[in-house]
């Protein structure tokens, strides 16, 4: 069992940066893919973008790419999104989530487990 912390989440003005941590303890994450997912009120959940188990393949929905990097740090149990040039439109409550194989996915039901998310919120 894996259980998920994420953290980095907060208050922004648009055209600003944040990072936001996940960290993993039990289980073995490192065989895990990882993925980003968002959710804003009164709307459905989006894939963000994934991160295989090795680290070596990315993919990112197309409204973040250029502007948002997930990269991962298997020796310390913590996966990243970098994100950059933050609009308004990304505001939004963000989870991470693993999947008990080592390719990436897009799909919410593809995971199998999630953390309790952390909000972020984009000012114009």
């Amino acid at each position: 069992q894996v259980q998920l912390v994420e953290s980095g989440g907060g208050l922004v003005q648009a055209g600003g940066s944040l990072r936001l941590s996940c960290r993993a303890s039990g289980g073995s994450s490192s065989r895990a893919a990882v993925g980003w997912f968002r959710q804003a009120p009164g709307k459905e959940r989006d894939f963000v973008a994934a991160v295989s188990a090795s680290g070596g393949s990315t993919v990112y929905t197309d409204s973040v790419k250029g502007r948002f990097t997930i990269s991962r740090d298997n020796a310390a149990r913590v996966v990243f999104l970098q994100m950059s040039s933050l609009k308004p439109e990304d505001t939004a409550n963000y989870y991470c989530a693993a999947r008990e194989f080592p390719n990436t996915a897009v799909k919410g039901d593809d995971y199998d487990y999630w953390g309790q998310g952390s909000q972020v919120t984009v000012s114009s």
